[in-house]
């Protein structure tokens, strides 16, 4: 991380913080004579300013900057073209990047950003389709075992995310548990591993309960008498379905769908190790570019365009559910 300069004023905002806490913390304290409730929820807005707020300013910073520090739409520019820096640097160098068949646009960044979030897009579909009976056979009072599958659901989230990944591997490689289950069968071994299928699998596995749980909250919370006057006035179970269950659980679908996207959309973990390198997502390109390219104002230019999708989906998200009703996972 040999080009990376903190800005000297990141510093003082975090130094400005924690004086104005103690500051607001002695004036307090005189004026109520003794510490009222409310303020022990300052220590946690303390602690957002100082690990969320700051390194969203920073990343904004690294993104609009140059190495020198200077403002600049060059990081940007270099995410729409991924050749942009070698161009640059071959024409520093006196060559002609056209001869040298770097001529065209590189798309790259903005085809794997293409790639991340139409595996994104699969990931959420899927997990609604599968989540959405499962929430429905949960929220059902006469279901005796519901609160079981619910349980079964949240033992998984209990383990490392990391470790729940690698347990895949002893399943799909080649001499796997399904593998050898089909070969003792009679049929040959199958490709399961390092390819977008198995990389799918994992992030279905890994996101369905973010889907699955918020749908459970609004269909638990719903008045049964509900249904029961809309089958009183003549309307069969599919017809009560659509017209009461469904746009009742409505919030939780949005919040779901906002819940599994975004992860999905920039896991990188997931694709390591299921994919073997073969797959590269969003947020594998981020790494790459932050650890690997040690280009901090690029990385960051491409963080700033991930927290816009993230905004934008949680502006749909506030446009459809205003009370944040299915919001919660439990």
């Amino acid at each position: 991380m040999n080009n990376l300069h903190v800005p000297e004023w990141s510093f003082w905002v975090m130094g400005l913080a924690l004086a104005a806490f103690v500051g607001m913390f002695i004036q307090m304290v005189r004026r109520n004579k003794g510490i009222r409730r409310s303020f022990y929820a300052w220590p946690y807005t303390l602690w957002m300013i100082i690990s969320t707020v700051v390194p969203l300013i920073l990343i904004a910073y690294y993104a609009l900057t140059d190495k020198s520090g200077s403002f600049t739409l060059e990081n940007f520019a270099n995410f729409w073209d991924s050749n942009r820096n070698m161009k640059t640097e071959l024409l520093a160098q006196g060559f002609n990047p056209e001869e040298l068949g770097l001529g065209a646009r590189g798309t790259v960044n903005v085809d794997t950003l293409a790639y991340s979030m139409w595996m994104a897009f699969l990931c959420t579909g899927i997990s609604l389709l599968l989540g959405y009976p499962a929430a429905l056979i949960m929220a059902d009072r006469e279901f005796r075992l519901g609160s079981t599958i619910v349980v079964l659901f949240i033992i998984p989230m209990w383990m490392n995310f990391l470790l729940r990944t690698i347990a895949w591997m002893s399943l799909l490689e080649d001499n796997g548990l399904i593998n050898t289950l089909l070969e003792s069968l009679g049929f040959g071994k199958a490709r399961l591993m390092y390819n977008s299928q198995a990389v799918l699998l994992g992030m279905v596995y890994n996101y369905l309960p973010f889907m699955v749980f918020p749908i459970y909250n609004s269909l638990s919370r719903q008045d049964a008498r509900l249904s029961e006057a809309a089958m009183d006035l003549g309307a069969n179970k599919w017809k009560t379905f659509w017209r009461v269950v469904f746009p009742i659980s409505m919030p939780g679908i949005v919040s779901g769908i906002t819940m599994v996207f975004m992860p999905s959309v920039t896991t990188f973990f997931i694709p390591r190790v299921l994919g073997g390198g073969n797959t590269e997502m969003f947020g594998d390109l981020i790494e790459r570019t932050f650890l690997t390219a040690d280009d901090w104002n690029v990385g960051s230019a491409l963080s700033l365009v991930m927290m816009v999708l993230i905004l934008l989906s949680l502006g749909l998200l506030r446009k459809v559910d205003p009370e944040g009703e299915g919001g919660s996972l439990i």
